[in-house]
């Protein structure tokens, strides 16, 4: 079995930045807004700003208490909108209850949307347009290319409808003129559904939901799931997907958990960090940006 192990392919994208970064005449600048103090996105959101600073942006996180308004949010989300010195801004999930995450993703500018769920960037992903892709979704896509998996005319499964995951990956698959189902809590007979799967997606949060029996012999197990189940004798958290373990033992290729998807949702943030900033402010001279693909 071919293991899709993420960070070679998070590699690439950091080299490839780091070639369009040496060519521009600013440094990009990524805005990361943080509500309240969760262990979870506190540590992601070092893991961003310190990506950010290694590969050479600017960063700035912006930490506000959990009792901040949606109000008070939303105005520094317009001065983040109107600051030209912002290329990207990011609102770190879950936010606190009394805050509406849809409300706040509007009010980002789509042009600086690094995290590709604003209604704009997701209409243009769907309409085939350029726009700024969700990060997860499109890091899956670098995997799959990376290792050469076949994509059009297979028939792909996802199960999980999020919109930060399974919509945007079913436009991404479209693309690449996969034939795509996206399966969901509602599904019926969901194990024969993934068995009809050439790539098999796994994107709703709930460890070892796909087991053995729902996998077609040879198909290609993309596992998104991140599932805290308890911590080590060390006190670290121990992390499975949304993929058993005995998988393996019937896919032809997998990603593991951790280091499959996970480093790739950060390496696609920058990536989009340096693309929002270069349809901004200006791009090398006869160059030509494209999505990612």
């Amino acid at each position: 079995m071919l293991e899709l192990s993420g960070p070679p392919v998070a590699e690439a994208v950091y080299e490839e930045l780091q070639t369009r970064l040496a060519q521009l005449p600013y440094v990009p600048h990524l805005r990361v807004v943080r509500l309240g103090e969760d262990p979870a996105s506190v540590a992601y959101v070092r893991l961003k700003d310190r990506q950010a600073r290694k590969l050479g942006l600017s960063s700035q996180v912006d930490v506000f208490s959990e009792s901040t308004s949606q109000d008070e949010l939303l105005a520094h989300i317009a001065r983040l909108n109107a600051d030209p010195t912002v290329d990207g801004i990011l609102v770190q999930s879950p936010v606190p209850r009394h805050v509406n995450f849809n409300t706040v993703l509007e009010a980002i500018s789509p042009s600086k949307d690094v995290d590709g769920l604003t209604p704009v960037n997701a209409g243009r992903l769907w309409m085939g347009l350029e726009a700024l892709e969700s990060c997860t979704p499109a890091g899956v896509m670098r995997i799959l290319k990376h290792y050469r998996i076949p994509l059009a005319g297979q028939e792909v499964v996802i199960v999980g409808r999020s919109n930060l995951v399974g919509k945007p990956l079913a436009a991404l698959m479209l693309r690449e003129h996969a034939t795509v189902t996206l399966a969901h809590s509602r599904t019926q007979d969901l194990a024969a559904v993934c068995r009809r799967a050439d790539i098999l997606v796994a994107a709703v949060g709930k460890a070892g939901l796909i087991t053995p029996e729902m996998v077609r012999p040879g198909a290609v197990v993309v596992d998104v799931g991140i599932n805290r189940v308890g911590q080590n004798e060390k006190g670290r958290d121990i992390l499975v997907g949304d993929v058993a373990p005995g998988v393996a033992a019937v896919a032809s290729a997998l990603t593991p958990v951790p280091g499959g998807v996970g480093p790739m949702t950060v390496a696609m943030l920058l990536y989009n960090t340096v693309i929002a900033a270069m349809r901004r402010r200006g791009r090398p001279t006869g160059e030509r940006l494209q999505a990612a693909r």
